[in-house]
This record gives structure tokens, C-alpha cells and sequence, in this order.
């Protein structure tokens, strides 16, 4: 009985702070570190600002662990497609996409991360060191290592590896970044349901065509993977980013 009733209570410990993370994410996302109301994210997770401080000693503390925890996510979902049982040029290419939904589906680590870079700039203390470690080597090394594969095995051009990151996930950024000025060129809507879908195909039939020795290779390997993931579901019509200020 004792046993069992330190099981029940341990799990409502951990569902507590998870729903402490939940919230401190949505609120840090939103507002920025220097912005964010510990008392808001009290209130969104259903505890008092006391039970909140019990598990996060200070607001710099909940916003480091809401961090890690999403940053976690992001690498255990990009290792899972490097760890895929497939081509070496196949699983480029799933990085790639995989890259691009991430934009779509984690927009509380875009915000976050882009709050962290503005840090960096800026020369202030952050944690950015920490998710270098965590997160971002061995995503790095995953990648070259599968790119040094595929090279070596005939499958994809022979060029420097990260020339390859930078052409594969650098686009899906800039796009992103650059699609209120599409949008006042174009005069077209880039981040629609429908202009999104069309945008992961079309990086897939570039880079099918661009990286891969045998481009019908390539090609076929794009529509496949195309075919078999499914884009993120979008609240709404269109991709709404930025966060308030």
C-alpha cells in the first residue's frame, strides 16, 4: 500500500511540472524571457505561484527547462529520421523535410530559439551553450555522417557536407523568414495550407534532383517521401508566425 500510494503520488508530481512546463513554454514563446508573467503561467497551469517556485526556484529556471524540453523533442524527432532504416540519400532527404514541418509544427522553439540568437548577438548570458551540446552536435554529426555515406556510396554528389546542410536546410529558413516580402512582391499569400504543401514538394524535387548522382534515383526517392509524410496540421487556413511583443 505505501508503495502504492508513493507511485500515485510521484505521478502527480510529474504531471504537475509538466503541466508547469506546458504552460511556462506557451508563455516564454509569446512574451520573451524578460516579458513572460510567472503569475500568467501559474494560472495556465492550474497551480499557485508557490508550488511553481517548489519545483522552478527562479523564472530563469522554468525558462531553461521549458527550453530543453521542446529543444529535446526537436533532436529525438531529427535522430529518428537519421536512424531510419534507409538510403543514406533518403534519409537527406526526410531531414530536409523534416526541417521544414518542424518550422511549421514547433513554433515555440522558433520563437525561442530566435529570442536566444537575438542573446547571442547581443553578447548576453543565455543558454545557447547548453542546447549546442544537447541538441544541436549530435543532429551536426548525425548529418555528416550520413552525408559522408551516401558520398561513399555512389548515391549522392561529391561535395563538402556542410555546403549540403546549408543548401537543405538553409532554404527552408529563409523562406520562412522572407515571406512577408514574397508576400508585398507577389502579391500572393506564402503561408497558406495549399502554398506550404506545394512548397515541401517542390524542396523535394529540387534536392532529389540536385544531390543525387542518379537523378531518377533521386526523383523517385522525393515523391516517395513526399508521398508517405503527411504535412503538420495548421490551426487555420494559413501559418500565422512572430510572437507578441
Amino acid at each position: 500500500m505505501p508503495l502504492s500510494a508513493n507511485s500515485g503520488s510521484s505521478d502527480r508530481s510529474a504531471e504537475t511540472r509538466a503541466r508547469i512546463l506546458d504552460a511556462a513554454l506557451s508563455e516564454f514563446s509569446t512574451h520573451g524571457l524578460a516579458g513572460a508573467r510567472t503569475e500568467r503561467i501559474a494560472t495556465a497551469a492550474g497551480v499557485n505561484k508557490a508550488l511553481l517556485y517548489y519545483y522552478f526556484a527562479s523564472k530563469e529556471k522554468l525558462y531553461q527547462a521549458a527550453f530543453e524540453m521542446i529543444a529535446e523533442r526537436v533532436r529525438d524527432s531529427s535522430m529518428a529520421v537519421f536512424r531510419r532504416d534507409a538510403s543514406a540519400g533518403e534519409r537527406v532527404l526526410r531531414a530536409a523535410l523534416n526541417h521544414f514541418d518542424r518550422i511549421l509544427s514547433q513554433q515555440e522553439f522558433q520563437s525561442l530559439m530566435q529570442q536566444e540568437m537575438i542573446r547571442v548577438h547581443k553578447g548576453e548570458a543565455g543558454i545557447m551553450s547548453i542546447l549546442a551540446k544537447k541538441v544541436f552536435e549530435p543532429t551536426l554529426k548525425m548529418y555528416r555522417t550520413t552525408v559522408s555515406e551516401g558520398i561513399a556510396s555512389g548515391e549522392l554528389i561529391d561535395v563538402d557536407w556542410m555546403q549540403m546542410q546549408l543548401a537543405t536546410l538553409g532554404a527552408n529558413v529563409f523562406y520562412f523568414l522572407s515571406a512577408p516580402v514574397w508576400r508585398m512582391i507577389l502579391d500572393e499569400e506564402p503561408l497558406t495550407r495549399q502554398a506550404l504543401e506545394a512548397r515541401r514538394k517542390m524542396l523535394l524535387e529540387f534536392l532529389g534532383q540536385a544531390l543525387f548522382q542518379d537523378r531518377q534515383h533521386g526523383t523517385e526517392l522525393a515523391a516517395r517521401v513526399f508521398a508517405d509524410t503527411p504535412m503538420p496540421e495548421l490551426k487555420g487556413d494559413r501559418l500565422n508566425m512572430g510572437r507578441k511583443l
